[in-house]
């Protein structure tokens, strides 16, 4: 299969536009399991009526695993914000109301998201010991009611359809708390606007009738998980801030 040109490569996987189908190929070091895992997040998420894409087959091609959906056409509405920077508070109202929507689904199925976040926090090289035990400790200290989480929702994950607007990049979802991935969505904005990201919190929380508060107990958490991912020194630098901000040396 000639998929041509990759449209997108990420950290683990490259994304192909082949025959309007959506290709995800991924790369050889993730473990031979991965996009079965994927795929079946986004097709327990399908399941809910959630407006995202089909997965069609999970395969390989040339030796490396590959999930094949439905192509969703349309630009995302973080493409059409940064044309339309006037328009920030319509672009982040709409992206609040399909959040609630994903956070209104009880996500019985999926992976619980303390068994997610603490899988992460232990692979992080950035993080001592102690530092994994005390945000491990206050993980396990907060109570929530499951409910799914997309786990890194932002303006680039949603694609602005003919007739909806589509969420996409299932990978790390789970069932998990609300309050957890506002807080996750919030770090994200922050690193590139706090103007932004304060827009969006407070927009969350009035629509929500959530707490910054409550929201914010999970900073040092979510940026301690953060930190075993691949991401440049100034972001390293930022998360390690918050998490020795509430757990100090």
């Amino acid at each position: 299969m000639n998929l041509g040109a990759p449209i997108a490569v990420g950290n683990t996987a490259e994304i192909y536009l082949c025959d309007n189908k959506i290709i995800k190929v991924f790369k050889d070091f993730l473990p031979p399991t991965e996009s079965l895992y994927e795929a079946n997040k986004q097709k327990y998420v399908y399941s809910c009526g959630l407006p995202v894409p089909k997965i069609l087959n999970v395969t390989e091609i040339a030796g490396k695993q590959a999930i094949i959906m439905e192509y969703v056409e349309g630009k995302t509405i973080g493409d059409l914000l940064l044309k339309n920077m006037e328009r920030t508070e319509y672009f982040i109202n709409i992206s609040v109301e399909i959040q609630q929507n994903i956070h209104a689904h009880v996500a019985d199925s999926l992976e619980p998201m303390s068994e997610q976040l603490i899988r992460k926090i232990q692979a992080s090289s950035f993080l001592d010991n102690k530092h994994k035990s005390l945000l491990t400790k206050k993980l396990n200290g907060i109570k929530y009611e499951e409910r799914l989480c997309h786990g890194d929702y932002h303006l680039f994950n949603l694609i602005q359809a003919i007739h909806d607007v589509v969420i996409i990049d299932w990978v790390d979802s789970s069932a998990g708390d609300i309050r957890a991935d506002v807080c996750h969505t919030y770090l994200l904005y922050s690193q590139f606007s706090e103007k932004l990201a304060e827009m969006y919190l407070q927009i969350y929380c009035k629509k929500s009738g959530l707490l910054k508060d409550e929201i914010m107990q999970w900073a040092p958490i979510i940026a301690g998980a953060k930190l075993s991912e691949n991401m440049p020194s100034e972001n390293v630098k930022r998360f390690l801030e918050i998490v020795h901000s509430d757990c100090p040396h």
